[in-house]
């Protein structure tokens, strides 16, 4: 007869470290899911090379080679997350990046500026 081992006895020690607050990680797994799209990493990377910290919506599109409604749809996600900001200049929106948002992200995955996998 084979008994179970029971958490108290056969386990390995408890780790010294802590869960992440609860309100932290929504935040962040906010942050990864609007990042979860590959176009939406490639806006985002346009907008934080952006000469002058913003890019208009106009330019966007011939850019990314995609329709006006998906670029609003992507946009839409971004700006929800608090990863982009909108401005409205007259008939054109102004996206811009928001720094410490992307921090937030590098800072929890430990980013390095070493070899990446894949990028």
């Amino acid at each position: 007869m084979t008994t179970l081992a029971t958490a108290s006895t056969d386990c390995c020690a408890a780790g010294s470290t802590t869960l992440m607050p609860a309100d932290r990680a929504a935040c962040l797994a906010e942050i990864f899911k609007a990042l979860a799209d590959p176009t939406r990493v490639r806006l985002v990377g346009y907008l934080a090379a952006a000469q002058g910290g913003t890019v208009c919506a106009c330019h966007l599109p011939d850019e990314l080679g995609i329709s006006q409604p998906t670029l609003s749809h992507h946009l839409k996600k971004l700006v929800g997350a608090g990863i982009i900001t909108r401005e409205q200049r007259g008939r054109w929106a102004h996206y811009a990046v928001v720094p410490e948002v992307l921090d937030l992200a590098r800072d929890f995955l430990g980013a390095t500026t070493g070899d990446a996998r894949c990028c």
